[in-house]
């Protein structure tokens, strides 16, 4: 039996709305209109003789036929993209996304950007910073560098660096900070992380006062008010560095907590890219030499 000829197009809206979930979000991807993206699904839908999604008020679901598809076709579009990326002046680059936190960002990556690029000229390093929180397939992704306790859904996980916290403050508030219980009365920047407060005070032997203090997603917006000597931040000094060591932020007390570490992550179920295996190699060497608290080259990616 011959096989039928399948319209790219229409495989390229599959791609898209399964891994949306939603024909609107989908034609949005791809500047086309929702009835466009419809139109594209039935119709292949009517060539394979099968059903590929379910409405539900909560979006589209997808039938054990499309389960079965979508792994390959999205594997093969984003093999395809990668190629055609690659094609840049007139030379050939293997174009790798990867999604990181920005506080490891600004802290120890981007700062390290031009020794990898000198090390990797055939490698388009493409990052998209967030705040932790990250969905690889919709957004693109490659990889992503997140911080956690590397137990996420569907992802290979190599452990990086870790990063214990600290009170980091100001010097000029930090003259009023003998103790740990002498933060009492002062404001306590705190994250989304609930439990990071209490864990350092019941660390450090003494009581947590009542946490009423603003709530950010953003460890980089706390060190910038810490330094202007608006409040108290608990934060990792390995990703302060430069501050510390310019005394624009200080470390009243030795205490420090761990509540997770800095991950690099990626789709268990796509086979790694060789810039994959580059990048990761590169960021656990690099940080090997940096920092003593690197991990080590535990969880590798497969060659």
């Amino acid at each position: 039996m011959d096989r039928p000829n399948l319209p790219l197009n229409a495989l390229r809206a599959f791609e898209v709305a399964a891994r949306q979930g939603s024909f609107t979000q989908a034609a949005i991807e791809l500047r086309v209109s929702q009835a466009a993206v419809s139109h594209q699904i039935k119709g292949l839908e009517d060539l394979l003789g099968v059903q590929l999604f379910t409405r539900t008020p909560k979006g589209l679901l997808l039938t054990d036929e499309a389960m079965a598809l979508f792994p390959v076709i999205n594997d093969s579009l984003d093999r395809v993209g990668r190629v055609l990326d690659g094609f840049l002046d007139g030379r050939y680059q293997e174009t790798l996304h990867v999604g990181v936190v920005t506080t490891f960002a600004v802290g120890w990556l981007m700062p390290q950007l031009a020794a990898f690029r000198s090390a990797h000229p055939g490698i388009d390093l493409r990052i998209w910073t967030n705040n932790n929180r990250v969905d690889i397939s919709k957004e693109g992704l490659d990889m992503a560098i997140r911080f956690g306790a590397g137990r996420w859904s569907g992802m290979e996980t190599v452990p990086l660096m870790e990063a214990p916290l600290t009170p980091l403050c100001s010097p000029r508030l930090a003259e009023y900070l003998q103790k740990p219980a002498d933060l009492h009365g002062h404001v306590l920047l705190r994250s989304y992380r609930a439990d990071e407060w209490p864990a350092w005070f019941d660390k450090a032997g003494t009581a947590c006062p009542n946490l009423c203090d603003p709530i950010f997603d953003s460890s980089i917006a706390m060190a910038d008010i810490s330094e202007n000597g608006a409040g108290v931040a608990l934060l990792s000094p390995a990703m302060f560095a430069e501050r510390l060591e310019t005394g624009r932020l200080v470390a009243p007390f030795p205490v420090q907590i761990e509540t997770g570490r800095y991950w690099l992550t990626y789709p268990a179920h796509k086979p790694p890219t060789p810039a994959m295996i580059s990048f990761q190699e590169w960021v656990l060497d690099w940080n090997s030499k940096e920092s003593p608290q690197a991990a080590p080259k535990a969880g590798a990616i497969a060659k």
